[in-house]
């Protein structure tokens, strides 16, 4: 049996026949050691056909299709030129060699070519390789080298090809440093407490937030200068000015000891430096919560967007957990307490990161598994539709935050909740009238252009009512619902009026029509009885 090769390469596809296998034998080490020897192997495998790819585009789809496991038209069109023609119910007397077995599946099923990939075949492509630019003469030396290289960069960056705006990687990255800058600033905070606590130990007690302190500490420098004209700036600081009466007291009567001026300026310095990251703290938590709504809108809107960021963070990606089923999401991030509930035959834990949502904090201590495993299932609903939705909305998000609502309320008052299947199918619904606004937003505006065109020549009093009826475009939907009401009653009332009217002259003409052919009728009976008479006549006196 004939064997043929088929080798994928950067320039394109390329057909091999291996004849006189006999004198190398179906063992692999053999292969191995004729493979080195270009004279010995030459003999055995002899270049057949080849297929050049059009253009860098087309070699990367090709590639792509080929590491999919699929099979492309130029790629079957290229074995049917080549290989020997199959004839109906029989059997073919060769097979194709390829590399993979998914893609020789897929020509099997296509083409009926039988196709085979064992280390046998492996080997012999190996020995292809090694020695491709032998086969194709017309090459300059490092063609090959260059179009692998210009491929293999098209071909990753194609698989790393992603929407920049749902790039889940910056989420991770984001929560992590926002964990980590908490960790900071509570430590640096703590640091200028206790060091500025040596020259004014009374304004820990009095003020208690960190980054109010830190302000305290760049603006009072030295207790000594704490006058009553500094009462207006201690208020805009502390927003109280009790408290800033409080401090200037507490300074007059302070029982610190006095530190020298450089002391305070390197106080002042690392209390500025703690100002500074908890402003930045501030603008990296709204860029977090501008994108989560942007990858993850409804798993935000459900859960909140740290919570929600940290079960990406955990879980690796979005599409990670979104693969993950309602059971492992529960305990996302109690690994440690389940496997040594496992090893001591203990109690499984109930919760893991998902606790830090208000709803489980909000349940009861009886119901706060039951409010976590059902809030896991809710979360990865979410997490799906997230991942795989093409358009981004926040309904679904807010219809699971409502039936969660609605449990809590289950389980404290006993209030049925409604239906998944009914919030469902109202959240689809809500969507689809999303979109029907949406694509009927520009069809109003070229129909309002068209009135404009048209009216023209007309009086401005007439497209005072089109402009009142249409309304503006960024009017609500209620107020349009409203107006499509009134048109319709006022349009009833109209035909109403309209077909009284027709009823009302149908009826006359009908009694027009009534009379006129009772006088026909009585014009016809007065002719008739003349002619009978006057027949009469003529006949009496033909008789006389």
């Amino acid at each position: 049996m004939a064997l043929y090769l088929l080798y994928e390469t950067a320039s394109g596809y390329s057909l091999f026949e291996a004849h006189g296998l006999d004198q190398i034998g179906q063992d692999t080490e053999a292969v191995r050691s004729s493979i080195s020897d270009m004279n010995r192997f030459g003999k055995v495998v002899q270049l057949t056909a080849f297929h050049p790819f059009e253009s860098a585009l087309d070699a990367l789809n090709q590639c792509n299709s080929v590491s999919e496991g699929l099979m492309t038209d130029e790629l079957r069109n290229f074995l049917e030129l080549n290989l020997p023609k199959v004839k109906e119910g029989k059997k073919a007397k060769f097979s194709l060699g390829v590399s993979e077995p998914k893609i020789g599946s897929h020509i099997l099923e296509e083409t009926k070519i039988p196709c085979q990939s064992n280390e046998f075949v492996l080997e012999i492509l190996r020995g292809v390789r090694l020695h491709f630019d032998r086969f194709l003469k017309d090459l300059k030396p490092g063609d090959i080298e260059k179009a692998q290289l210009g491929l293999g960069h098209s071909y990753s960056r194609a698989k790393v090809k992603f929407n920049v705006n749902r790039v889940d990687n910056m989420v991770i990255q984001a929560i992590f440093l926002l964990d980590t800058l908490d960790k900071d600033i509570n430590s640096f905070s703590m640091r200028v407490r206790e060091w500025y606590s040596w020259h004014f130990p009374e304004l820990v007690k009095i003020v208690n937030d960190n980054y109010l302190y830190a302000r305290l500490v760049k603006l009072v420098e030295d207790k000594s200068k704490l006058v009553d004209d500094s009462l207006s700036a201690l208020t805009d600081i502390l927003g109280d000015e009790d408290k800033a009466k409080e401090v200037i007291e507490a300074g007059k009567a302070s029982m610190g000891q006095d530190l020298s001026a450089v002391d305070l300026i390197n106080v002042q310095m690392f209390a500025q430096r703690v100002m500074d990251l908890s402003e930045y703290r501030k603008k990296l938590y709204e860029y977090l919560v501008t994108k989560m709504n942007d990858i993850a809108p409804n798993l935000a809107s459900l859960i909140g967007e740290v919570v929600g960021a940290r079960l990406i963070s955990h879980a690796g990606s979005l599409t990670n957990l979104a693969k993950c089923p309602s059971s492992t999401l529960q305990i996302l991030g109690a690994e440690k307490a389940l496997f040594r509930a496992l090893k001591t035959k203990g109690n499984t834990p109930k919760y893991g990161l998902i606790f830090h949502s208000s709803f489980i904090g909000r349940a009861s201590a009886r119901n706060k598994g039951r409010m976590a495993r059902y809030l896991a299932n809710k979360c990865s609903i979410a997490s799906r539709i997230d991942c795989f939705a093409d358009n981004n909305t926040t309904v679904f998000g807010e219809k699971l935050r409502e039936q969660v609502e609605e449990r809590l309320e289950f389980y404290d008052k006993g209030v049925a909740p409604r239906k998944n299947i009914d919030v469902m199918k109202s959240a689809i619904e809500s969507t689809q009238n999303d979109d029907m606004n949406i694509d009927e937003a520009p069809t109003e505006a070229s129909a309002k252009k068209s009135k404009k065109k048209k009216s023209n020549g007309e009086p401005m009093a007439e497209d005072k009512p089109t402009a009142a009826t249409n309304g503006d475009a960024s009017a609500g939907t209620k107020s349009e619902k409203k107006k499509k009401k009134e048109k319709r009653k006022l349009d009833e009332e109209v035909t109403k009026t309209v077909t009284n009217g027709d009823a009302e002259e149908d009826g006359t003409a009908k009694k027009k029509k009534k009379k006129k052919s009772k006088d026909e009728g009585e014009d016809l009976q007065a002719t008739t009885t003349e002619k009978k008479k006057k027949k009469k006549k003529s006949r009496s006196e033909d008789d006389e």
